[in-house]
């Protein structure tokens, strides 16, 4: 009887216990199940929909950066290009190979040239229904095939990115020469260009989808959420410097700020307006890898140059036209993607464009300061911020700062006078100018004329 009552007094306290757990298993059941509940996995969609450029570049920077702070888990790229400049797309294969998350490709039409090499950098490859990938010749801009050195980097560069992600290496270089052939793929004298079906068949494509979903589907992922990376404000505003028309408006501010401010030193806004010119033209072009430290540098030389020109060598000489060349030429190829000098990969079209912009601007600013300028000297507002009142000589006032008068004392001239320039006299050097004269350096010289700070001089004849 002892021991039956110890066993009941177990078995109470047994159902007690099991009730309590049933209890709280109930109560916290849905707690434990929301915690088990997994957050849905970042997915962040990039579009490659353009010309493989310096802006596609920053592009594609800007948008594995934005993939790191928000964690994504993937990235997927929605491409659709005819390729574009080798150097440009070797910068973007080694972001896409440094990224440490899975970065897929969707070529949703075709993937050419160098979006061919983007596409073999992914982890995977996925091609809508008649899509291409392939053709990776490097051309010149006329459409050539460009020469073997690039061939052959190209050839290098697209055999160990398909050997370093599991593909097979002869059929990359043969996508880029068509010397090379494949047995039973391709036969010389044809680069190879896949399709859809094609691609799957040769490990170059995993498999034909017609949406990113499908590509998230067949890797498992089902619960996710879609960013599309797109370029934030700051960047949508530099994209609108970039304009041929807003660039050209910019160097006529620049070249006319800068020439005004040289004519009437001192005044200020002038060349405060071709500084903030000169900044928003050059900064989006460096931002976007157009502009080169040594093109900037050429045209910060050629304004040295021209302002030495004006203040320190008398007359309009070498020094003149090397810093006008240093500066123009310095503005057209900021504008283009040229590897220092080499044009060989820059259309005919973009040289022309940069070309025309800077050569019209230039003129533009010409004609602005001989007609608007002396307006604008005249007008109030300029009057507010400059003196302008003259001294005459009517009025008593007198500029000769000679003791005695200069005038019919001979010289020669100690420098070119083109018109202006200077001359010695009695061991003394002058400042001197003629009426349009070019009188060459140690000819003779007689002055006509010593008012002003300035002589007026003639050849001795």
């Amino acid at each position: 009887m002892q021991n039956y009552g110890i066993n009941k007094s177990k078995k109470v306290i047994l159902k007690k216990i099991y009730i309590l757990a049933a209890f709280i298993a109930l109560t916290t059941a849905p707690l434990l199940c929301s915690a088990q509940e997994t957050e849905p996995d970042k997915v962040m969609v990039m579009k490659i929909r353009a010309e493989i450029d310096p802006r596609m570049n920053r592009y594609v920077e800007l948008a594995l950066e934005h993939a790191t702070e928000i964690e994504a888990d993937y990235v997927i790229v929605d491409m659709d290009t005819y390729g574009g400049a080798v150097t440009d797309a070797k910068d973007i294969v080694e972001n896409i190979m440094n990224f440490e998350k899975p970065v897929w490709v969707f070529i949703n039409k075709d993937a050419a040239s160098a979006g061919a090499l983007i596409s073999i950098s992914c982890d995977s490859i996925y091609m809508a229904p008649g899509a291409n990938i392939g053709a990776a010749t490097v051309v010149t801009s006329d459409g050539a095939a460009a020469p073997d050195k690039y061939q052959s980097y190209m050839r290098s560069t697209m055999r160990s990115i398909a050997e370093e992600n599991g593909r097979d290496p002869k059929i990359a270089e043969a996508m880029v020469d068509q010397s090379l052939e494949v047995d039973s793929v391709s036969k010389a004298g044809q680069v190879i260009t896949f399709s859809t079906t094609e691609a799957i068949k040769y490990g170059f494509c995993e498999g034909k989808v017609n949406s990113i979903s499908e590509i998230l589907e067949k890797n498992g992922v089902t619960n996710y959420t879609i960013d599309e990376y797109e370029l934030g404000a700051t960047e949508k505003i530099i994209s609108i410097f970039l304009n041929p028309f807003i660039s050209g408006i910019l160097i006529l501010v620049i070249i006319g700020g800068i020439w005004f401010e040289l004519q009437t030193p001192g005044v200020g806004f002038p060349i405060a307006a071709a500084i903030l010119a000169a900044i928003l033209y050059f900064v989006p072009y460096y931002l976007n890898g157009l502009a080169a430290n040594w093109e900037i540098i050429c045209f910060v030389i050629g304004i040295v140059l021209i302002a030495m020109e004006v203040f320190v060598i008398p007359g309009f000489g070498v020094a003149g036209v090397l810093g006008i060349t240093f500066t123009l030429g310095s503005l057209i190829l900021v504008m283009l993607n040229n590897d220092i000098f080499n044009f060989s990969f820059v259309g005919i079209n973009d040289l022309l464009v940069a070309v025309t912009v800077t050569l019209g601007a230039f003129l533009g600013s010409l004609i602005l300061l001989f007609v608007g300028g002396v307006k604008l000297t005249e007008s109030k507002a300029f009057a507010s911020i400059a003196l302008t009142d003259t001294m005459d000589k009517k009025e008593g006032y007198t500029s000769n700062f000679k003791t005695e008068s200069m005038v019919d004392k001979k010289g020669e001239a100690y420098t070119v006078l083109r018109p202006s320039g200077k001359v010695i006299i009695e061991n003394e050097i002058y400042d001197a100018y003629t009426r349009g004269d070019y009188i060459s350096k140690g000819e003779k010289i007689i002055v006509t004329s010593d008012e002003g700070t300035s002589l007026k001089v003639k050849l001795d004849q």
